[in-house]
């Protein structure tokens, strides 16, 4: 019997604990899952950074932590967590992703914005352009950002992707590199952004980066909050360079009630909701992950501490 962890913010037990339970037990894992096992007796920590749990020191034993978020840019560098770090990569991920980023794109293309907000009596008889002619660049292509370029371009919109290292991504024009960002950012009458924050990330949209975009583009950012300089995204939208902004995600969350995204006519705020973990779909990859540990195989979606995520 091993002795799983569970460390997540209070509320989140009570949602985990069947899902998890269920898939421990169709995985043919025998584990005592619980949130008060003592450090040292712990195999497997089911983790979520906000949880309180930071000093890592006294889980001496423990074989892997085992996240519940997608990204790890705050616990990557944490130096007592010396065992291997594994983050969420889940099909409800993913899927929840596909479609915040699918619906947000389909309402810039389409100008939905137009007709909600102007039913004042005015026939505004605008056409949209076919998606074949309005081009969508992805910035990141790791398993969300590929399955939401994939599902752009299977409704027909011309999409590029771009990514730091090279990749490929079947039906999509992928480039990467400073070069190719450039390319990308030229193009994109519609930008979204999911990479993971990094040091090599943070404030990528910059001032310079917002002048490369066409005139009237709009940025969707889903990823990471710290991928955007917020001052040069304001200004840019002031000065009429970007229409839009459709925005998930904050340098800090909850977003201040004072922050001037609120207020902003240019901006959409939604709260860190384009792809919420879901415990059943999140469970069963748990359960794979130490059931794989237990064979002794290989664990799914091990952080590179490196490269950060």
């Amino acid at each position: 019997m091993i002795n799983v962890l569970f460390s997540a913010p209070e509320g989140r037990w009570a949602q985990y604990e069947r899902p998890l339970t269920e898939a421990l037990d169709d995985a043919g894992v025998a584990a005592n899952l619980s949130t008060h096992h003592s450090p040292e007796d712990v195999d497997y920590v089911v983790y979520a950074p906000n949880g309180g749990l930071s000093d890592f020191t006294r889980f001496t034993r423990t074989k892997a932590v085992l996240s519940l978020w997608a990204g790890v840019e705050s616990i990557v560098g944490n130096e007592t967590l010396t065992m291997p770090l594994a983050r969420m990569v889940d099909d409800g991920l993913t899927e929840g992703m596909v479609e915040w980023v699918t619906g947000h794109v389909l309402r810039h293309h389409l100008n939905i914005d137009l007709h909600l907000h102007g039913q004042d009596g005015v026939w505004r008889d605008w056409v949209p352009p076919l998606a074949r002619d309005r081009k969508v660049g992805v910035l990141g292509l790791g398993a969300l950002g590929s399955a939401c370029a994939q599902a752009l371009a299977a409704l027909n919109f011309d999409v590029t992707g771009w990514s730091r290292t090279g990749k490929a991504v079947d039906g999509i024009a992928c480039h990467h590199g400073p070069s190719g960002l450039d390319t990308v950012l030229a193009r994109s009458e519609i930008v979204v952004l999911l990479l993971p924050r990094t040091p090599q990330t943070e404030n990528i949209l910059d001032a310079a980066a917002i002048a490369r975009l066409p005139q009237g583009a709009v940025v969707v950012n889903p990823g990471r909050g710290a991928l955007i300089d917020d001052d040069a995204l304001l200004a840019a939208l002031d000065a009429s360079h970007l229409a839009h902004a459709t925005l998930d995600v904050f340098r800090t969350e909850p977003l201040p009630k004072d922050h001037p995204f609120w207020a902003h006519p240019k901006v959409t705020v939604t709260p860190h909701i384009a792809s919420e973990t879901r415990p059943a779909s999140a469970a069963r990859v748990i359960a794979e992950n130490i059931r794989r540990g237990e064979a002794g195989k290989p664990l799914l979606h091990l952080v590179d501490r490196d490269a950060g995520y």
